[in-house]
């Protein structure tokens, strides 16, 4: 799944192309219709922006008389992505598979949502009110490259919880956007075991640092591809040979030549060295 690297480098590349533009027509494949939600209201309004929070997309729409103010909420899901057409003979809205949404803008290009799994979700909510909808993207903590995340926030966050440092991580309530592969590489940079459930102070700020470091250096390069993330001009995320463990295992750990083992933590495949990161 796209995680904050990924996302953030597909905000980058969609704002020039969405920002200003008006929606003139839509639309989504109806099935299945949960995910989905009240995309017919896009029609005839402009977004005004294209933000991220964790691995959400949040576009404002403009104001429509007095009524609330409305956002389109968009998430990838685990194979989602999205494609500019600007080409009037229309090459990618007849050879793309698997799109499940369409936005026909007022320059002609269209914005083309490809999901082939159906986990991602496009949903038109009152701007900031997410309870009902995206229930998620409420309780989402602090985002981890702003200055609201800060070592004490993540140290304060370890201690209230018995939960593994990894499963913490992956839950978005400590801080948004770290997914699997961010988690795995930050927890090796901070030398600390991912089934690990007591991370005293000094071993938080570490953590703070490796996953600000982590975070920064994938947005730079573009996130990672292994199978499905693409950006918005179809290129693949240039992080993957940069990693350290996620992935890794088997292989020589690239700091005391260990070879990284792998296990199940939060349900989620995890690689770790058993010597730089003993619990």
């Amino acid at each position: 799944m796209p995680e904050l690297p990924e996302v953030e480098s597909v905000r980058r590349q969609l704002a020039p192309h969405l920002t200003g533009r008006r929606v003139d027509a839509v639309w989504w494949d109806p099935h299945p219709h949960a995910r989905f939600h009240a995309v017919d209201r896009l029609a005839g309004r402009h977004l005004t922006a294209v933000r991220r929070r964790g691995k959400f997309l949040l576009l404002p729409l403009d104001p429509e008389g007095s009524g609330a103010a409305l956002e389109l909420v968009l998430h990838l899901g685990m194979t989602g992505s999205l494609r500019i057409d600007t080409d009037p003979a229309r090459p990618l809205a007849t050879t793309l598979s698997h799109v499940r949404a369409r936005l026909e803008l007022d320059d002609g290009a269209v914005l083309l949502f490809r999901d082939p799994r159906r986990f991602g979700r496009l949903s038109v909510v009152e701007a900031g009110r997410y309870d009902a909808v995206v229930p998620t993207l409420a309780r989402l903590g602090p985002e981890p490259l702003s200055d609201a995340f800060t070592p004490q926030h993540l140290a304060r966050g370890l201690a209230t919880s018995r939960a593994s440092v990894k499963a913490r991580l992956l839950d978005q309530r400590l801080v948004a956007g770290v997914g699997n592969i961010y988690a795995d590489e930050a927890l090796w940079r901070a030398r600390i075991h991912p089934a690990s459930r007591r991370v005293g102070a000094t071993r938080a700020a570490a953590l703070h640092t490796a996953l600000v470091a982590v975070l920064s250096a994938a947005v730079e390069r573009e996130g990672t591809t292994f199978r499905d993330y693409q950006m918005v001009n179809g290129q693949s995320g240039r992080y993957a040979q940069h990693l350290d463990a996620y992935g890794q295992h088997g292989r020589p750990c690239r700091r005391c030549a260990t070879t990284l083992r792998r296990m199940v933590v939060a349900q989620r495949t995890t690689s770790y060295c058993p010597r730089c990161q003993r619990i």
